[in-house]
């Protein structure tokens, strides 16, 4: 496991737009029918990365609870499922079900979704407003697995509760931490 930060994706850049399987329903989703009435979290995740399994849990219930306020969320994985069988489609649509995700859990087989959003790690969280303009780029919260805190979504939480307030962008954004998006070799 390479421990990865995010990239940092330049605040005001637009969502790049997307068309993916959702995993769980099989219908091909698009960015423009995700995206929330009052903003949008896209997360690139995945089923094995321990800073994935740390959050996801509270993870599933923020997405729940900020549903309700007008924030979406949308989920996808990148990873090479094909040398990483426990990110395959089919495990991802059984984690999706096994933890009740209230949002779609999209394969991004082509990686090209990733590369466009400059994804490096998972989870890589980006949360964009009603435009779909980027307002925070970076990590779920300061804990970290094995750090025997429970995760609270500290660092979203506060970055949606900006947006919701229609306050600026918040100035201190930590780039996310954990494993490395699993590219898939050329050749």
């Amino acid at each position: 496991m390479a421990l990865t930060p995010s990239n940092m994706m330049p605040l005001g850049t637009t969502a790049p737009d997307f068309t993916l399987p959702d995993t769980v329903s099989g219908a091909h989703k698009q960015l423009a029918e995700l995206a929330g009435p009052k903003g949008t979290v896209v997360a690139f995740i995945c089923n094995h990365c321990p800073y994935v399994l740390h959050i996801e849990d509270t993870f599933a219930a923020i997405a729940r609870e900020y549903e309700t306020k007008g924030i979406l969320f949308v989920a996808i994985s990148a990873n090479d499922a094909a040398n990483y069988l426990a990110d395959a489609p089919d495990k991802m649509r059984e984690r999706a079900r096994e933890k009740d995700f209230c949002f779609p859990y999209l394969y991004d087989e082509s990686q090209q979704v990733a590369k466009a959003y400059d994804a490096a790690c998972t989870p890589d969280l980006f949360l964009f407003d009603r435009e779909l303009s980027l307002v925070y780029r970076g990590q779920f919260d300061d804990t970290r697995p094995n750090s025997d805190q429970q995760a609270n979504g500290e660092s979203l939480r506060a970055a949606m509760d900006a947006l919701l307030d229609g306050a600026s962008p918040l100035t201190e954004q930590q780039p996310s931490i954990g494993c490395n998006i699993k590219w898939k070799q050329a050749g």
